[in-house]
């Protein structure tokens, strides 16, 4: 089966999954979006509401500072792919459930194979604990590079985070810049 049959056939799973009680609750289901060939990944915890209501992932306020974020490392959003831990919105913007989470990880592990990229961002504790170490602390990790199965990955702050504490901005536009330059690191080596 080629790429995009196997895209299609993940679109098709999550519109039409209610493996969860958040099935129920949902306006749209949140797979994610961007460059399907991405040396760049981020992944955040779940949709909010902005992002229940349109479909798509970070176009609320934490959307906008993570635009903004990217601009200011040289990286457009469209070169990049945005996806969550899970792909429906928790009530109330709560944290996702462990087994919530452990229903929508088989989706995500999807998109990370089809789309091979070689940084993960995990933006925010929920995705840390489920991408990179479940017991690890955010503020103790964040800005440090794991190298797993082929990914060079990293927690950070997660946008909303920042947007409700301004003093962690300094860090984050530490670990953007670290970013940065491991894709130049990256871009390097291929050439």
């Amino acid at each position: 089966m080629d790429r995009e049959a196997l895209w299609n056939q993940l679109e098709e799973a999550v519109v039409h999954c209610n493996r969860c009680n958040l099935a129920r609750s949902r306006t749209n289901t949140v797979l994610g979006e961007g460059n399907r060939q991405a040396r760049l990944m981020f992944i955040g915890e779940g949709p909010g509401r902005n992002e229940d209501l349109m479909g798509r992932p970070f176009v609320g306020a934490a959307g906008k500072l993570l635009d903004k974020m990217l601009e200011a490392i040289d990286v457009r959003r469209e070169d990049v792919y945005i996806a969550n831990i899970i792909k429906c919105r928790p009530p109330n913007n709560r944290v996702p459930k462990e087994d919530e989470a452990k229903i929508c990880l088989p989706y995500l592990r999807r998109q990370v194979y089809l789309i091979k990229p070689k940084i993960i961002v995990c933006l925010g504790a929920t995705a840390l604990h489920y991408v990179i170490d479940k017991d690890a602390r955010i503020t103790a990790v964040r800005g440090n590079w794991v190298e797993r199965k082929g990914y060079y990955m990293m927690a950070t702050y997660h946008p909303a985070a920042l947007l409700r504490d301004p003093a962690k901005k300094y860090e984050a536009w530490e670990d953007f810049k670290n970013i940065r330059d491991k894709l130049i690191d990256i871009k390097s080596a291929k050439e």
